[in-house]
């Protein structure tokens, strides 16, 4: 019998199952996740088309507000600062020149500052070198803080100016119209390097000198704006703008300029202040005054046609977005009736095959498995066929039913192994069972033989004790193969009887408390099994419970029968151990579960007999803290107790020298109805109960030990007087008297039990 588990050994945690997704959601989640992924980039993308175009359409919307006035505010700029010089350089004429410059460029920058006033932070710039433009008119005056420094105050506005128009015609998301786009910005820094020329040649006024800072900047100028024109502007243009650009640079003031300025490199003197440029510049003014016309014309023209095109592309995406979302919004109407059909298609399949895997898991295959198991043929037609299907729902039945083909034949074998090693195992035990009652009568020779030397006698008993349960040990293999316990019972045997005999099965049954009724008995065929069921459970309250404490049985009637109950004072055990326990009392596991719990296969034998007996047995907890098990036998197995004569208990012989040298002799007696309270120390009985007849009297010494018939094995026939206890319950609790020999043995059995206790318990610990 299993080993009973403490409470709190078993406290290994339960891993968490994994969750698993129902088809159905896996189809859904496949047609939603497609279609929602879908939606938001077309969400995105038509959002970022819409930011785009909003985006196109206000940089058009600021440029045609604030684009006029700001170039107009560039060229008014640019015609101040080469007024300024032309006054510090001492020019007939300038100071009045300069106060119309000056009106003008007042007006341009309250116009755009009006105009400007919500605008966002590329115009701070513009409006902050604005702030300063009184102060350095004053300097110019007053002609202090130097000339450079004024025009470089005047370079600086210009350069804010050229920064606005940079960031607003900047379309970097737009291919297209940054490549348009791409002149106007340079054209306007062309434009400035030609009027930086303008200025620093006005600075060196009448006296045409210039100091070598000025002369620098001047051929800075003159080949950035070379540079810019050839690299950045030509290449740059359409068809249209270039050839206005060619009629520009063919003209008569494009080529006076570009001579005046070949000549300032290839002319100018050096003098000690600086340089003194050649004559050829006094027609600088007059060329200046006509191609800049002209360069202004072609930048208008350049940066309207971007406005033109920024506004038409504003619209093109628009239309684009709303093509986008409409062709999105088919598109995915399409994919969801797609999706639906083909899901509900695939379902309605799968629906089908999990009927047919339903009804063969949970019908015809147990069916099967049980007809096998009782060793009956199955036909294959009962068991689903390979159809040959080449779709994947095909393919998954086909290897449903390949499965279950191998699973049926796996049983089949396996039934047949069952079948085999259960008649092999069966005839083992019954061999083995033979060999072992024939030493149980070869025992029971030597101790009617040599019954009367004690120490002897005790050995006797003891090996008698210990192939009693090796016997048990081989009833069990022949349960556990299917076989029967052979039953030589022919009478009905009193409950009192049949727990004595059950007791006797046990090694330590000095330990167990009987109390029963005489006026029940079980019928004759099932005095074996009951007698097996009892003695695996007593067996079990013995070992696994203090070595001297009481294991009792009780036996009563109760409304389903007669009920068993045996209870020790073994350690606790957990609430989920004893179910695990009482499960393993209910089913029959199969040879692989037997294999791993050999050590303990007590549990499945009382099973299997109590499936025999259609008896019910539960393991509890007992109010001592130790085990209860309840057996309940049904009424069937039950009859009454017939009237028999009262039973005289055996009267020791007189004189102790006979005693010493033959056996004593069995007397006949009688029974009578009694209630068994407490097994004393001598052996319960086990065998037959019917009376044995009177033996012939002893002979005489000389003659030797004559062995009279034993049809039935009394209890304390062959023991001393001094072993014999009495069947009355005691009162009084006798003083110890034990021989020191006799206090080893029972220490040595207290520890022996210890040790067997803690051993089955760490086998039962994962």
């Amino acid at each position: 019998m299993s080993p009973i588990e403490p409470e709190g050994a078993r406290g290994q945690s339960t891993p968490r199952r994994r969750r698993t997704v129902r088809l159905r959601t896996l189809l859904i989640l496949l047609a939603v996740l497609p279609v929602a992924a879908m939606g938001t980039q077309v969400t995105v993308t038509a959002q970022r088309l819409l930011e785009q175009a909003e985006r196109l359409r206000a940089d058009v919307a600021a440029a045609e507000r604030l684009g006029a006035p700001l170039y107009t505010l560039m060229v008014d700029l640019q015609a101040e600062r080469t007024v300024t010089a032309s006054r510090w350089a001492g020019t007939p004429g300038a100071e009045e020149e300069l106060r119309d410059r000056r009106e003008a460029t007042d007006k341009a920058a309250a116009e755009f500052r009006r105009l400007a006033a919500d605008s966002a932070a590329p115009f701070r710039e513009v409006n902050q070198r604005l702030d300063g433009l009184a102060v350095y008119r004053q300097r110019a005056d007053a002609r202090s803080g130097g000339a450079d420094a004024t025009l470089a105050y005047y370079t600086g506005a210009v350069g804010a100016v050229i920064q606005v128009y940079q960031q607003e015609f900047s379309h970097a998301q737009d291919a297209e119209l940054t490549q348009e786009s791409r002149p106007v910005v340079p054209m306007l820094s062309a434009t400035e390097m030609v009027a930086r020329e303008d200025s620093i040649l006005a600075l060196a006024g009448p006296s045409r000198e210039l100091d070598s800072a000025a002369f620098d900047q001047f051929i800075a100028a003159m080949g950035a704006q070379r540079y810019l024109y050839e690299a950045w502007i030509a290449p740059y243009l359409s068809d249209r703008d270039r050839r206005f650009y060619e009629r520009i640079l063919t003209s008569a003031d494009w080529k006076t300029k570009t001579r005046i300025e070949n000549a300032v490199v290839s002319d100018h003197k050096d003098i000690e202040s600086g340089v003194k440029l050649p004559a050829e510049v006094g027609g600088w003014r007059s060329a200046h005054e006509n191609f800049s016309v002209q360069m202004a014309s072609l930048n208008v023209d350049r940066a309207r046609q971007v406005l033109t095109r920024g506004e038409a592309k504003a619209a093109e995406l628009r239309t684009e977005v709303a093509w986008l979302i409409g062709g999105s919004a088919g598109g995915l109407l399409l994919v969801v009736v797609v999706v639906v059909f083909t899901t509900r298609s695939v379902l309605r399949r799968l629906h089908v095959l999990h009927e047919r895997t339903v009804t063969v898991a949970e019908e015809t295959l147990p069916d099967v498995v049980a007809r096998l198991q009782r060793g009956q043929t199955v036909d294959d037609a009962a068991l689903p066929a390979v159809r040959g299907d080449r779709d994947e729902v095909g393919r998954v039945s086909d290897a449903f039913a390949r499965a279950v083909a191998v699973s049926v034949d796996g049983h089949r074998q396996l039934a047949a192994e069952r079948h085999g090693f259960g008649l092999f195992a069966a005839g083992i035990a019954s061999r083995t069972g033979n060999l072992v009652s024939r030493q149980l009568s070869l025992t029971e020779d030597l101790q009617d033989t040599f019954g009367h030397d004690e120490a002897l006698l005790a050995r006797l008993m003891r090996a008698d004790q210990l192939t009693v349960g090796m016997r048990r040990q081989i009833e069990n293999l022949l349960i556990l193969a299917g076989g029967e316990v052979p039953d030589p019972h022919t009478e009905p045997m009193r409950v009192a009887d049949l727990l004595r005999e059950a007791a006797a099965e046990v090694e330590d049954f000095r330990r167990i408390e009987r109390q029963a009724l005489d006026e029940t008995s079980v019928e004759p065929h099932v005095i074996s099994q009951i007698s097996h069921l009892l003695a695996e459970l007593l067996d079990n309250a013995t070992r696994f419970s203090p070595p001297r404490s009481k294991v009792v049985i009780r036996a009563e009637l109760v409304a389903d029968g007669l009920s068993v109950e045996i209870e020790d004072r073994g350690p606790r055990v957990s609430p989920e151990r004893y179910e695990e326990m009482n499960g393993r009392l209910h089913e029959a596991p199969p040879y692989s579960v037997l294999a791993q719990n050999a050590h303990r296969l007590g549990l499945f034998v009382v099973g299997h007999l109590a499936d025999q007996l259609q008896a019910t047995v539960t393991l509890r907890r007992s109010v001592y803290g130790g085990t209860s098990a309840v057996v309940i036998l049904p009424r069937e197995l039950l009859v009454a107790t017939e009237g028999e004569a009262p039973r005289e208990p055996v009267q020791p012989a007189q004189d102790p020298a006979p005693a010493a040298s033959a056996p004593v002799p069995r007397l006949p007696v009688e029974r009578k109805p009694e209630l068994v309270l407490h097994a004393g120390a001598g052996l319960p009985t086990r065998g037959t109960q019917t009376p044995a007849p009177a033996p012939a009297p002893a002979p005489a010494p000389a003659a030797g030990p004559t062995r009279p018939a034993l049809p039935e094995r009394v209890p304390q026939t062959h023991i001393a007087e001094q072993l014999r206890a009495p069947r009355a319950p005691e009162t009084v609790v006798p003083q110890d008297t034990a021989t020191p020999e006799e206090v080893a043995d029972a220490w040595a059995d207290y520890e022996q039990g210890t040790q067997t206790v803690e051993e089955e318990l760490r086998r039962d610990q994962p």
